[in-house]
């Protein structure tokens, strides 16, 4: 996630400043088509590229609308684990039964705090699988997947200190590790466990009844949260409304030289030339709202506009542990240079 209040000129660069190069191309080859040959037939009139770059400004404008929707879903529903995975730990440390001669537990209920935060970082890895339709295709058989696999690679590298400090080894027994490799769904496989500990703890009497419902419950509000989470994921973008969207934008882009020079060719022989600056400006604007809602339709591909989850997991790793007492705390994650993963 980009963190600055405005992106730098080198971001922007990075980021759609390459369209620059192949609009400049187009719209100076037409240009000097028009200028050389003299054919009027390339100069159109005014009014269908006004008609056409309406039609398709309305449509981008919704399908970036819908992106956005994804994308601070996506968020919310971080939101809502932060929220539920505060009151799990402090439920576990502080509900006892009341029971004479019931047992503390204290590490039982350390476990499960444990055992929750490599629940975390397990989603997080499990949302970071590449899908066919995200731009880090797993094939990396197009140019831009390639490029966006070396994105991906770059931003991991600038936050490999952190990466490698995250092992579920300290969290989890190596029992638990062992048994999680057979697992399709690791992280719905560490929520099960968590439901079989707290129901161990109520026949222990270590909880009552009332109490076990309550933490059961924080354990099928994350069940769910894990739902919707996957929901976005597994279900792309309707990819008609994506592929028309890029498909409308090329056809504006294709007939702008036509349309500019029909228009500055009233200005003169000189006046033409201009065509190639306000083109390229015009249409390079209508491709960057393209790409915009393009990379924010997919909240979980490692990018720079992805939800920051490592930020988040680590900033519940860090309430969890302080509730518990414990000594050995992790720092928060650090934003580098623009960007919080």
């Amino acid at each position: 996630m980009i963190i600055t209040k405005t992106l730098s000129l080198k971001a922007i660069y990075e980021f759609t400043g390459h369209q620059l190069f192949w609009l400049t191309g187009w719209m100076t080859l037409v240009t000097l088509l028009y200028y050389f040959t003299g054919w009027k037939i390339l100069a159109f009139p005014s009014l269908p590229l006004p008609l056409i770059g309406t039609a398709v400004a309305f449509y981008v404008g919704f399908k970036n609308n819908q992106s956005y929707d994804r994308l601070w879903e996506s968020r919310k529903i971080w939101g809502e684990i932060t929220n539920t995975s505060r009151i799990l730990a402090s439920t576990v440390k502080n509900y006892h039964s009341g029971e004479p001669n019931a047992k503390n537990r204290k590490a039982v209920r350390r476990q499960i705090v444990f055992r929750h935060i490599a629940y975390l970082y397990q989603l997080r890895e499990q949302l970071l699988e590449p899908a066919e339709w995200e731009h880090v295709s797993p094939t990396r058989s197009w140019l831009v997947g390639h490029k966006n696999w070396e994105r991906r690679a770059y931003l991991n590298g600038r936050f490999k200190a952190e990466l490698d400090s995250i092992s579920m080894e300290k969290y989890l027994p190596e029992q638990e590790l062992l048994s999680l490799e057979c697992r399709t769904n690791k992280a719905t496989h560490l929520l099960d466990t968590q439901a079989g500990v707290i129901q161990r703890l109520f026949d222990g009497k270590v909880i009552n009844m009332i109490q076990q419902i309550e933490l059961q419950g924080s354990i099928s509000s994350l069940h769910s949260h894990q739902g919707r989470l996957e929901r976005i994921k597994q279900s792309p973008f309707p990819r008609k409304y994506a592929t028309y969207s890029f498909l409308f934008v090329c056809i504006f882009i294709f007939f702008l030289p036509f349309g500019m020079i029909g228009e500055f060719r009233n200005w003169g022989q000189a006046g033409i030339w201009l065509s190639i600056p306000v083109g390229t400006i015009i249409g390079w604007i209508f491709v960057a709202m393209e790409m915009i809602g393009d990379y924010s339709e997919n909240p979980f591909e490692g990018l720079h506009n992805d939800i920051p989850m490592l930020a988040i997991c680590r900033g519940i790793e860090i309430d969890m542990l302080e509730m518990i007492g414990e000594k050995n705390i992790p720092s928060p994650i650090e934003a580098k240079g623009q960007t919080l993963l």
